[in-house]
């Protein structure tokens, strides 16, 4: 059974490769796991690019300053991935992926609400609000409620609004346990919308859309199989309960309401942070109040 995961540093960890960088840095306290991979087919499927990856575990402690630390982190790792000569003017696009009804897939949905739309009124004030960078926020729901597919709807905003960068909010799925809601993967190779819990739609990358897009997801569900295997992997066991898992069963963490919450939170800082370097979290506070 193929085990599955949306996380670059999981995928490296059951197939290493030593063609594919990998080095581990410190952003306001928090480790950050830097993948860069340059070919264009790998064993483990992902497509040429950076693939960063937060560990938030101080947040979910509620140590101090844990939370301006970690939407520092986010924005710093942001800063990273974009690409050269992107005009700090144009505007930006920000999508949050998902289905806001259904808790383990509402990271994107609950993004949206703490990321400041700006660009109606840097096109009506200008002069007031010149030191903001044009910003648009989207939540398109998904295909079973709205009839009309994601990507659908994203090209007929882009062809509108001509934005210089889109950024996409997503759940995914780990592999382990101890990486649910404890890791943000921010990368610059785009999403496939609904990748996470096995119903992939159209992707989200530059090539589809023809803008660059700048993906940040968080792990929010295990597959049942894929844990099932890992468990039998590690003890040497066999495990007849593999049998039973036909049907897609996914697991998430008993705390998963204020979790998906708090992890939206922190994205959705963190992308204003790095879209408006002159604001700071208590600004934003101010903003979103």
């Amino acid at each position: 059974m193929a085990i599955r995961t949306d996380l670059a540093l999981e995928l490296l960890e059951q197939q290493p490769d030593a063609e594919v960088m990998q080095r581990e840095i410190q952003l306001e306290g928090f480790p950050l796991h830097q993948v860069t991979i340059t070919k264009e087919h790998t064993r483990f499927g992902k497509p040429p690019g950076k693939y960063d990856t937060l560990s938030i575990d101080p947040l979910l402690h509620r140590e101090t300053d844990a939370f301006p630390r970690a939407c520092h982190a986010v924005a710093q790792a942001l800063e990273q991935l974009v690409p050269p000569l992107q005009d700090p003017r144009s505007t930006v696009l920000v999508i949050g992926l998902g289905n806001r009804a259904i808790t383990p897939d509402a990271i994107g949905p609950l993004c949206c609400q703490s990321v400041l739309a700006t660009r109606h009124l840097v096109e009506r004030s200008p002069t007031q609000f010149r030191a903001f960078r044009p910003v648009t926020v989207l939540a398109p729901g998904v295909l079973g409620m709205t009839g009309v597919e994601t990507g659908e709807i994203v090209l007929g905003v882009i062809s509108r609004i001509q934005p210089g960068l889109v950024i996409a909010v997503d759940a995914l799925a780990a592999r382990r346990l101890s990486r649910l809601m404890r890791t943000i993967q921010m990368t610059d190779t785009g999403i496939v919308p609904g990748s996470g819990v096995g119903n992939a739609r159209t992707a989200l990358t530059q090539k589809e859309l023809g803008v660059p897009v700048l993906a940040i997801g968080v792990p929010t569900v295990v597959d049942g199989a894929t844990l099932a295997e890992d468990i039998a992997d590690q003890t040497g066991a066999s495990c007849e309960a593999l049998d039973d898992l036909h049907t897609p069963v996914l697991v998430t963490t008993r705390d998963v309401d204020q979790q998906v919450t708090d992890a939206a939170r922190v994205i959705g800082y963190g992308i204003n942070l790095f879209l408006h370097p002159s604001l700071d979290v208590t600004d934003i506070d101010l903003f979103l109040s």
